[in-house]
């Protein structure tokens, strides 16, 4: 199966080049994808563009695909999802939750001259961190790419309740199932408490399990590919 690979903030395809390794050996083909805006150099790149370029991948697939999402990328996975329903085998979340219709996409941290840079580590002191050492966290910063503004508040527009179809695999790195399965029960994730299939992964890591333990963050996605 195509395993579509979407990283989150700050991030292009790069960073998936351990989890992308140990996908192929497990048997299905993992695409990396460098996000418009977010590696290319389109400093005037839109949240539109961004979604555009997940259904090109989505598109180019011989066959039905599953498209894993991460941090605030978990959202255009499911735009995806909503565009795309019939081209779905599963949607992988790791680490975040879709934003719901008319949210913005990111709009979390400082814009400055049209980008917003990453803010450094201490919005992220705690369970998000804790298992990067001072050599991950300076190869995570030194690579981070400055997020254009047209895509940080870029609004999210989720039309097709077709998504809710979707199998979903949610990869829990900093948080619980069971946290996860209280947030959802309680209103604060309404897209996927409408979703028919939710599967929970747990996985001891922080918020960037693909930088921490790529090995197993491979065998999750593998298993979930698999999974019926």
């Amino acid at each position: 199966m195509d395993m579509l690979l979407i990283g989150g903030l700050w991030l292009n395809a790069s960073v998936w080049e351990r989890v992308a390794s140990a996908v192929e050996a497990l048997g299905h083909r993992p695409v990396p994808l460098t996000l418009p805006g977010q590696g290319d150099g389109a400093v005037s790149a839109t949240l539109d563009d961004q979604v555009a370029a997940v259904l090109t991948a989505v598109d180019a697939a011989p066959g039905k695909s599953m498209v894993v999402g991460h941090s605030a990328a978990c959202t255009l996975a499911w735009l995806a999802a909503d565009r795309r329903p019939e081209r779905m085998a599963k949607v992988a979340l790791i680490g975040g939750f879709p934003s719901t219709d008319g949210q913005p996409y990111a709009d979390l941290f400082e814009v400055r001259d049209g980008v917003m840079p990453f803010p450094g580590w201490s919005p992220f002191e705690g369970p998000d961190a804790a298992d990067l050492d001072e050599e991950g966290r300076r190869e995570l910063a030194d690579a981070a790419v400055p997020v254009p503004v047209g895509v940080a508040r870029g609004v999210v527009r989720l039309t097709d309740a077709r998504r809710f179809d979707v199998p979903v695999v949610l990869v829990c790195p900093e948080f619980t199932p069971e946290q996860a399965q209280e947030w959802i029960n309680a209103g604060d994730v309404p897209e996927l408490a409408r979703a028919k299939h939710v599967d929970f992964a747990d996985i001891d890591s922080g918020h960037w399990p693909m930088v921490t333990r790529p090995v197993e963050l491979a065998r999750i996605l593998a298993g979930a590919a698999d999974a019926p």
